[in-house]
């Protein structure tokens, strides 16, 4: 698994018909466009998912400063490298999903703390880092620089490109999928009571 930086440009020049590069610092047009273009555009395709290569996980304890004056108790400032919330939960297991909270420009709203986040990070060291990177990935980032890049010059082969990213970036998606552990919607009310019963009534019988 992983990519190199100087691949993802190669691939990008090859969807687009163009040469190939021999190095991140030869002297030519596409490289120093792939440069203006790299920082943002791959933020965005990071953006698109909840990749598990880039998915950190932290404890944040509520801002003191911030003033709320109705609805939830405590506010929790988001980290400078999120992009794209996973998960909240109040354990750090992330066993029971917090749903009772608000997503309100750079914080988190809630009436418990400290939570605990799972989010999309575009740090160095997770998301940005294209050693991380799954092949199928590394491709949706190739086919949206492709795109980006023919869209920005009215290239003729922009619609057959813009096709291609969607269809990688859905393919990306569905494998990433298959990376991530089962999904359980927590138990209601409802359905506690009865297991609790349930259970009651079996040790009852032992």
């Amino acid at each position: 698994m992983g990519t190199t930086k100087l691949a993802v440009y190669n691939g990008t020049l090859r969807l687009l018909g163009d040469d190939r590069l021999a190095s991140l610092s030869e002297n030519r047009e596409p490289r120093r466009v792939l440069d203006d273009l790299w920082d943002e555009h791959v933020r965005a395709c990071l953006e698109a998912g909840s990749w598990n290569f880039a998915l950190r996980s932290i404890q944040v304890g509520s801002d003191p400063d911030v003033a709320l004056g109705f609805g939830f108790q405590f506010a929790f400032e988001k980290p400078d490298d999120w992009l794209r919330t996973a998960a909240l939960s109040a354990d750090e297991s992330f066993a029971l999903p917090l749903t009772d909270y608000a997503d309100e420009a750079e914080y988190w709203k809630a009436n418990v703390e400290p939570i605990y986040v799972r989010y999309v990070s575009d740090d160095a060291a997770f998301g940005m880092d294209t050693t991380r990177w799954t092949p199928s990935f590394s491709l949706f980032v190739q086919s949206h620089l492709a795109a980006e890049l023919a869209a920005h010059h009215r290239n003729a082969q922009f619609g057959d490109l813009d096709r291609l990213r969607q269809r990688r970036r859905g393919d990306a998606l569905a494998k990433d999928a298959l990376g991530q552990a089962p999904q359980f919607a927590p138990r209601g009310s409802w359905v506690r009571t009865r297991w609790g019963s349930a259970a009651r009534n079996e040790r009852t019988r032992q």
